[in-house]
């Protein structure tokens, strides 16, 4: 590598933050937890509390645990490379394009049906407020948010967004601390027990006896699915960690660059891997006080009223967890905060997957990416999931919890075993064969990460292989 060249190589990899500063560049934690904070928490973890109480805190805390060390070694990657997830499995060993394929037809299929259960969820919070049919309220909640998203008012509205969230998230935490069931109950939570299901949800609320049910959605939403993992890889891409600065999703690496990468670079590199470290930890540590306070509250407030909503009432029922802290102005500040919490998942969702979809297009169909620009790729997936939103949200509109767990078990377990491989693969065979030789030497992953990816794949394979067949009886 030329002096020149060596010297670009420097000025473009700013030097890594170290002790404390680190925390100062912490970014896209915060945009991952406000992406995957709302449906499966406000919806999902408050309804199992309810039905199996505090007996299965260690899903969440597992579900989250292990899909940490999937997002932050895809991260890794990307800190390292300066590509998204979504090339990297186009490297993987095999036959061509062929894990994007599985890629673009499975999310394809998951992003119509967790889209609109998000908007058929949103426009329950939203028909409570205003007085509208939910299904109305949903495709209200659609166009609002692909208003923002089109036009690029996104962050800003994140921003707004964000306060409410952060309102049910003190709330929720607040009314946890209140309803607390105590260290030892708590500690037996985090022991793998399934507790069965009451007979008062069973003959009241039409629950079935099979816990998994209520079980598996919670652990395929708690911290995001699949999608969820790819998109932290765009948000560092964004925030400019490593040999990502300067680079944007839909940019495969530079490869000239990373096989004349000196020493000094890669050692610069491995400084902002610590970054990532920070910035993922940071996420999942917001996810499992979050999510656990959900699963405590609908526990404490819900569990001893023998409630677990299920229809269009899911809204002001969850409300109670605040009505019953702080009167009729807590509830409405509840549904307010819900709403807006949904809303800010939505416009997220809908920020994600056309970026992730125009990627995967882009490598499988050449010519769709020939035919049309980034942007207007963009806004053809908006309206595709403008008008699927709206089919989803009339059709099926007034079974809310139904929609949120088939969207949370199709998008968060079934390519999560997969995901875990293909990381693992890109981490341990397909980056060292991108780098130069002084390079991969210090850029070589920790073992720890391949104990971490093994770990979550033989876990959530479990899930998919023994008992989501099971749940469909």
């Amino acid at each position: 590598m030329s002096k020149q060249a060596a010297g670009k190589s420097n000025h473009a990899i700013k030097r890594p933050p170290t002790g404390l500063a680190v925390f100062a560049l912490v970014g896209p934690a915060f945009v991952w937890c406000g992406e995957y904070i709302g449906t499966g928490e406000v919806i999902l973890a408050t309804r199992t509390g309810a039905i199996l109480g505090t007996g299965v805190i260690w899903a969440v805390v597992a579900g989250i645990f292990l899909k940490y060390w999937i997002g932050m070694s895809g991260a890794r990657y990307t800190v390292c490379t300066g590509e998204g997830m979504i090339d990297m499995f186009d490297r993987i060993p095999g036959p061509r394009h062929w894990v994007v394929w599985i890629v673009l037809v499975a999310q394809f299929i998951a992003a119509t049906i967790s889209l609109g259960s998000v908007a058929a969820a949103g426009g329950v919070f939203v028909s409570e407020l205003i007085p509208l049919p939910p299904y109305l309220a949903a495709w209200l909640v659609t166009i609002f948010c692909l208003s923002v998203v089109w036009s690029g008012l996104f962050n800003l509205l994140k921003m707004v967004m964000s306060l409410f969230v952060l309102v049910i998230v003190v709330g929720v935490i607040t009314v946890a601390v209140r309803v607390f069931p105590g260290p030892a109950a708590f500690l037996e939570g985090l022991l793998f027990h399934v507790p069965p299901v009451p007979e008062w949800a069973v003959t009241g609320y039409g629950v079935t006896e099979n816990p998994w049910r209520e079980i598996l959605p919670l652990l395929g939403w708690a911290a995001g699915g699949f999608a969820s993992q790819v998109w932290y890889t765009y948000w560092v891409l964004g925030a400019g960690y490593g040999a990502a600065a300067g680079r944007s999703c839909g940019q495969p690496a530079d490869l000239q660059f990373l096989r004349s990468l000196p020493r000094a670079v890669a050692e610069r590199i491995k400084g902002w891997c610590r970054v990532v470290y920070t910035d993922a930890t940071v996420a999942m540590v917001i996810g499992v006080v979050v999510t656990v306070s959900f699963l405590v509250a609908g526990a404490g407030v819900l569990g001893p009223s023998r409630t677990a909503p299920e229809g269009p009432e899911v809204a002001t029922t969850l409300s109670t967890l605040f009505s019953s802290q702080w009167g009729a102005l807590g509830g409405l500040m509840f549904m307010l905060a819900g709403a807006a919490a949904l809303i800010g998942t939505q416009i997220g969702l809908m920020a994600g997957w056309p970026r992730l979809l125009a990627d995967a297009f882009r490598i499988c169909i050449p010519g769709f990416q020939r035919a049309f620009t980034w942007k207007t790729q963009f806004h053809m997936f908006l309206i595709f999931f403008l008008c699927t939103n709206m089919i989803i949200a009339y059709n099926l509109g007034l079974r809310p919890v139904f929609l949120v767990k088939m969207s949370a078990v199709l998008e968060g377990l079934l390519l999560t075993p997969f995901q875990a491989v293909w990381i693992a693969i890109g981490l341990y065979v397909v980056m060292p064969r991108l780098m130069s030789e002084e390079a991969r030497d210090v850029l070589r992953p920790h073992w720890i990460f391949a104990v971490g990816l093994l770990a979550a794949f033989g876990v959530f394979g479990y899930f998919c292989v023994f008992q989501i067949p099971l749940t469909l009886w």
